[in-house]
């Protein structure tokens, strides 16, 4: 989730602070949930329920 936020913050070539954070709030609402779990998950961050 992270490495495709970073590739498209640099295809987007935002060059002000309030137009990268706008474009930031935009790729944020694309990830899917279950895209993030995996993407913890995989990194060691799963979390353990009981």
């Amino acid at each position: 989730a992270f490495a495709k936020i970073k590739h498209w913050m640099r295809m987007a070539q935002k060059r002000t602070i309030e137009d990268t954070w706008r474009q930031v709030g935009h790729l944020v609402t694309t990830i899917e949930a279950d895209e993030c779990q995996n993407y913890l998950a995989n990194a060691g961050y799963a979390s353990v329920k009981t």
